[in-house]
């Protein structure tokens, strides 16, 4: 069989692992944290890589995840809403979880236990469908949905991230959906080339939140240096069925990383924190404070769903 899936428990972490025995290429997930992306390990000339910058061990990721948010599932929400504020159907609500900028940040399930409904493997993938039930919990978002994602893992180092929210409320629900993975190629970012199929831009205000305004910024609309380039910007993207909508190169190992997507994710958020050992390339249905502005935001009625994917797929030489 040329596909497995294990349930190994490393550095204090419980961990699903699906594993290509043919490419050895292995994906590690977290259902207590999340469901998280903690490794997409490929095989190298070096040895094993793994390109998520990822927590190390249990007390990392305990003292961490509040306020990094590395590869967290971003739900009902993503990035910021200032005051954790927003009006649905003439009502006011306020999140009581709150950044330390005072806005509500990242959604509400970073931290909530995963159950693992199912797990299947062949000759041809490996997959596990994780989910989390959501009822009521934050006075913010006083509404139940569940929450699903799918990890497949295919031949030719390919991870596609399946999520399906489902509306289990009586009423209409707001949502949102995204993911916050880091990403390292090997070396520092500014000597890493990238390129999105993006030249619009939105314009944030102080509090990092759109203004409604759009920046043209054709920048990386074809490959380029990184550089010194700083980024925490939120792009509209021009999506186009069967290209990628990011690429992610590093000239020196060759390694590259490709991003696909459908129209239920046209926004794409980069960040790239101080240290710039690694880069933030977020996949969101909605634009930062959709909940207020609009701006992709999803009206799920009651018992509807809402599928978002995505596939990595990572070239090596």
């Amino acid at each position: 069989m040329n596909f497995s899936i294990q349930s190994i428990s490393e550095n204090g972490l419980s961990i699903i692992r699906l594993a290509n025995s043919v490419s050895h290429t292995m994906i590690d997930i977290l259902p207590s944290y999340g469901a998280l992306l903690h490794s997409f390990t490929i095989q190298t000339v070096q040895g094993p890589f793994n390109i998520i910058d990822n927590y190390k061990d249990k007390g990392t990721i305990e003292s961490q995840l509040s306020h990094s948010y590395k590869s967290s599932k971003l739900s009902p929400f993503a990035c910021r809403i200032p005051a954790g504020k927003y009006e649905w159907e003439n009502s006011q609500f306020e999140f009581t979880n709150k950044f330390n900028d005072g806005s509500a940040i990242h959604g509400l399930l970073f931290n909530k236990v995963f159950s693992v409904d199912e797990q299947y493997f062949n000759n041809e993938k490996a997959s596990v469908k994780l989910s989390y039930h959501y009822i009521k919990e934050d006075p913010g978002y006083p509404f139940e949905y569940r929450c699903s994602v799918i990890y497949t893992l295919y031949p030719d180092n390919t991870l596609q991230v399946e999520t399906t929210l489902h509306n289990l409320d009586k009423v209409s629900i707001p949502i949102a959906d995204g993911w916050h993975p880091y990403f390292t190629l090997g070396s520092p970012v500014n000597g890493c080339e990238l390129e999105f199929a993006s030249d619009t831009m939105l314009e944030f205000n102080e509090q990092l939140v759109p203004t409604g305004k759009f920046i043209n910024d054709p920048s990386f609309i074809k490959s380029k240096l990184i550089g010194n380039r700083l980024f925490d910007n939120s792009f509209l993207l021009q999506l186009k069925e069967g290209s990628p909508v990011c690429t992610l190169h590093n000239p020196s190992n060759k390694l590259t990383l490709l991003f696909y997507t459908n129209k239920n994710y046209p926004y794409l958020q980069i960040y790239i924190p101080d240290d710039r050992n690694s880069i933030a390339i977020e996949n969101l249905s909605g634009a930062p404070n959709c909940f207020n502005n609009g701006m992709g935001l999803k009206t799920l009625l009651s018992g509807q769903t809402e599928t978002f994917n995505v596939t990595y797929k990572l070239h090596q030489p």
